[in-house]
């Protein structure tokens, strides 16, 4: 009989690992066009015809400046939400082991004793007498034989979660590395400003000192003193202002690296750092289907299908098996002597018959699913609204920092002459504060414009799938 028991347990193990009541996964439709706004806003990226997917693009390729390359390193290595990403990771993989661990029997080895005292009016020889009984064996307990695949849909929905998670850890490094490069020219943008404004209130100190000289010898009009302290007091507080959020911007670089940023990687200023390379989206939207938070949303989605082959698989009879081989004796010393050899298998079937929670579970199941494709379709439509309003920046930045030099270039030379007129005694003081505020005015405004010309660019690495891993898939 041990053979039959032998035979049962091969059989029911080499069945089809593929036999599941899952229907058949084909991917959504993306609910978005194929290409790229076209338009005015886009009027720069439309002759990109071969580009080079940002996915197939390293970080360390894309960053061209040595010391920013060496910060996203550090924070790879010490960020701590990354390092849960990658712990989460770790847990969904050992969850999907239990599962999957859940197809094979369980074989355990036990060893018991016991010695009871048998009443004479119960014992089958009308005497009182003592029973003992030792046993030791290998035994498989209430093994469920997957015939109908609920427990191949479950390890099948653990895998896609297992799989979801790693894309989810490549989406957090994708966000960590594009917030360290945004931080990086954000810190280094504040410091050119902050220059700017001590420059400028220098400046603006040196006027002030120059016209109170003036007024206290009566050349000029006490009004005029008043005026020129109004722009040493506004200069005063914007590099207050910018001494701030200077501290707070290395503090949130810090925060990212994971560690303190030593002073030799920081950025001086903006003109400073080395801009990113050159990107093109390409042609289709299709490079969309690479980015790890659609990736995600997809495999969700499977295992919602799998949930379902799962729930299907409830309806249908639950098979399993306990079953037992080894010795018995009513002496301990005899249990490994010929003739002590004892076996037991015990075959059990439930089929449901009435369970209204069956149907109800089954309707959650076809929900989950049902949610499942409208986040993932969802989840396609932000990544292509990301990307178009990254291209619309790109397509229009580069007029608008040219506009902005020119206009620089243009206040400066109104200053320069307002300055000589008031100098000379033909124009009001007045018209040197205006010239004053609009050149200081335009210089912060340039500066913030190269900062979103690259931020952008590091923007539009991101929305596209970069900067993961290259050897990830």
């Amino acid at each position: 009989m041990n053979k039959t028991i032998l035979l049962l347990l091969l059989g029911a193990a080499s069945l089809p690992t593929g036999c599941t009541l899952a229907p058949e996964y084909a991917r959504p439709a993306a609910p978005v066009p194929a290409a790229w706004p076209t338009g005015a806003a886009y009027a720069a990226t439309e002759a990109a015809t071969n580009a080079t997917a940002a996915a197939d693009l390293g970080w360390q390729t894309f960053f061209t400046d040595d010391k920013l390359r060496q910060v996203i390193g550090a924070s790879l290595t010490n960020n701590l939400d990354l390092r849960v990403a990658a712990l989460n990771v770790e847990l969904a993989r050992a969850i999907y082991g239990i599962q999957r661990a859940a197809l094979l029997p369980t074989l355990d080895a036990g060893a018991s004793g016991s010695k009871a005292g048998i009443p004479a009016d119960l014992s089958s020889s009308g005497q009182r007498q003592t029973s003992t009984r030792y046993d030791a064996n290998l035994g498989v307990a209430a093994w469920e034989i997957d015939f109908f695949g609920r427990i191949r849909s479950l390890k099948d929905r653990a895998l896609q979660e297992y799989l979801a998670t790693e894309q989810a850890r490549r989406s957090a490094q994708i966000l960590l590395v594009s917030s360290v490069a945004e931080a990086y020219l954000a810190l280094a943008a504040d410091r050119e400003s902050l220059r700017l404004a001590e420059t400028t209130l220098a400046a603006q100190q040196g006027a002030y000192d120059l016209i109170k000289r003036r007024c206290e010898i009566g050349i000029v009009a006490e009004l005029d003193l008043y005026r020129a302290q109004t722009q040493v007091d506004t200069a005063r507080g914007d590099v207050a202002q910018f001494k701030q959020r200077t501290a707070q911007g290395e503090n949130a670089l810090n925060l990212l690296a994971g560690a303190p940023v030593p002073a030799e990687l920081q950025p001086a200023q903006l003109t400073d750092v080395t801009p990113p390379q050159a990107l093109q989206a390409g042609l289709s939207s299709d490079v969309l289907l690479r980015r790890p938070d659609v990736a995600q949303s997809e495999e969700l989605l499977k295992a919602a299908n799998a949930d379902i082959g799962a729930a299907r698989a409830a309806f249908f009879p639950r098979i399993s098996l306990t079953a037992a081989f080894g010795t018995a004796s009513s002496e301990l010393d005899g249990l490994f002597q010929s003739g002590s050899k004892a076996w037991s298998y015990a075959p059990q079937m439930t089929l449901p018959i009435f369970d209204a929670r069956i149907w109800s579970a089954f309707k959650a199941a076809k929900a989950q699913q049902k949610i499942a494709v409208a986040q993932y379709e969802k989840s396609i439509q932000s990544a292509f609204r990301e990307v178009a309003d990254a291209l619309a920046v790109r397509g229009t930045v580069n007029a608008r920092v040219s506009a902005q030099a020119s206009l620089v270039q243009a206040v400066a030379a109104t200053y320069r002459l307002s300055t000589s007129r008031y100098d000379k005694g033909v124009d009001s003081y007045l018209s040197v504060l205006d010239a004053q505020r609009s050149l200081y005015g335009a210089q912060q405004g340039l500066v913030l414009l190269r900062f979103a010309e690259q931020a952008n660019q590091v923007r539009l690495y991101a929305v596209l799938g970069g900067g993961c891993d290259a050897s990830v898939e």
